[in-house]
This record gives C-alpha cells, structure tokens and sequence, in this order.
C-alpha cells in the first residue's frame, strides 16, 4: 500500500472513530428531545424515531412542573457564586502581594483542603447545620457552599494576581488608591477571564448539585432542580413526553449560559495555559 493510501486510511480510521464519539455524545439528547415530543403509546411503539402528531403541550406542563425548581437554583447558585468569587479575589490578593510569616503554610493549608473528600465531612456538616438551625433553609446550601468554594478559587485567582506587574499596584498607591480599591479597579478587570470561567464552572456545580440539596432540604417548594426533577416521575405510572419536556427545560439555561459565554470560558482556560 503506498503512503498517500496509508494516509488516507489513517484518516478515515480517525474521523470514523471521532463520528462515533460524537454520535454516542448526542444520541442521549437526541433522544429526550424526540421523545418531549410523544405521549406514551407513540413511546412504546416508537422509541426512537419521531412520529407525529408532535405533542407540544408536554412542554407546558413541564415547564409548570420545573420552573419553581430553576428558580430555586438560580438564586442558590448566584448566591454562592457571587459571595465565593468576591471573597476569594480578597484572599488571592492577601496571598499573592503580601508576605507574613506563615503565609505560606496557611496557604498550603488551602492546597490540602482541596485533596479533603467532601463525603467524609458530610455527617459532621449535617450535625453542625442542624445545631445552627438552617436545616430545611437556602442557608444550608448557600454558607458551605460559599466555603467550600474558597480553596480551589482562592488557588486559581492567585496564580493570576502575581503575574499582574508590580507596577500596576505601585501606581495605584502614589495615587492614592486603597488595598480595596486596588482590587476592583485592577485585579477584578485584568483577571475578567479567569474569574468568568471559575462562576461558570461553580455554576455548572450547583446545577448539577444532587447530595446536599437531598440531605438539607425537605421542604418541595424549596428543593432544587437536581431533586426536584425526581418529582416528575409519577407514583405508579411515568408520562414520558412531559418527563423528557421536564427534562429538556432543565438543561436549557445552562445551554444557553455556555452559548453566550463560550467565548469568555475559552479565553479563561487558555490563560491559564499560557500562565501555567
């Protein structure tokens, strides 16, 4: 066989391999969209190809079975994102331009808090949420959250904050500028990208977060959407169009984010490339 035949083979051999991960990737979307669309008998007699009539009603009533839960979560999530990232940038800045003894050791202490399962804390949390009486309240979710955030972020933020040169900081002070100050005005823009990317993937989290809104919430109108979309499912029998309706309207806000913030995540992750 000669080269260019080798070559084309090769080729082939590659592209077919990437088609199917691509198509193993999408076939579960794939599905949950046709079947959104399908009453139960249209289900049990076609599974996987769409048949008409398509039911569009099953996304009304999807959407009034899910929309309380994603507003749930969006408030948690935002929540705990906004406070994390506005804490950690502080704590990256501590770390990153100011020498103390110690420093860092109370910085390694950061590091080893990241390698701590979160399973292993989960009984101690429990108990300690229920003495501080936030169980069954957004409180529950929101303060670890907000604290269990700190050790990763405040590790990624700092990296960013010491290659930012010295004489920004320098000039920021003759003029007058404070600790605070410096923060919003240097740190926060010149840091846009990776601090986007970090809410983004905290964000994804939340969403996807099933354990602590299980263990901490009882109350259904309270619960988030990881939970709440096991409510969807009847008792005794499952209407699968208004389950996978449910279930499409759940994924569309973090398609979205990730549509309009593709860009902003990208730039993110390839600085951190460049400054690792």
């Amino acid at each position: 066989m000669s080269r260019a035949a080798q070559s084309r083979v090769t080729e082939l051999l590659k592209h077919s391999f990437l088609w199917i991960i691509v198509i193993c990737a999408f076939s579960g979307l794939y599905l949950m969209l046709e079947i959104s669309l399908k009453d139960n008998q249209q289900f049990a007699e076609s599974p996987w190809i769409p048949t008409a009539p398509f039911h569009w009603e099953n996304y009304i009533v999807g959407w009034n079975q899910v929309a309380p839960y994603i507003l749930n979560t969006v408030f948690v999530a935002v929540t705990i994102v906004v406070v994390t990232l506005v804490l950690a940038m502080y704590g990256a800045f501590f770390f990153a331009r100011f020498k103390m003894p110690g420093g860092k050791f109370i910085f390694f202490l950061f590091l080893m808090l990241m390698m701590y399962p979160a399973v292993a804390n989960m009984v101690p949390a429990f108990i300690l949420i229920k003495q501080l009486g936030l169980y069954n309240s957004y409180w529950a979710l929101i303060l670890p959250g907000i604290i269990g955030g700190q050790a990763f972020t405040i590790f990624v933020l700092r990296g960013f904050i010491e290659d930012i040169p010295q004489d920004f900081f320098d000039a920021a002070e003759i003029d007058g500028c404070s600790m605070w100050r410096q923060v919003w005005q240097i740190v926060f823009p010149l840091s846009g990208p990776i601090v986007g990317t970090l809410a983004i993937l905290a964000i994804i989290g939340r969403w996807n977060d099933f354990v602590a809104p299980l263990i901490y919430i009882r109350d259904p109108a309270k619960q988030l959407l990881a939970v709440g979309l096991l409510h969807l499912e009847g008792e005794y029998t499952r209407k699968w169009g208004e389950l996978m309706a449910g279930y499409t309207i759940a994924s569309l806000p973090l398609v979205i984010m990730f549509f309009f913030t593709m860009k902003l995540f990208i730039r993110g992750l390839s600085s951190g490339g460049v400054k690792g």
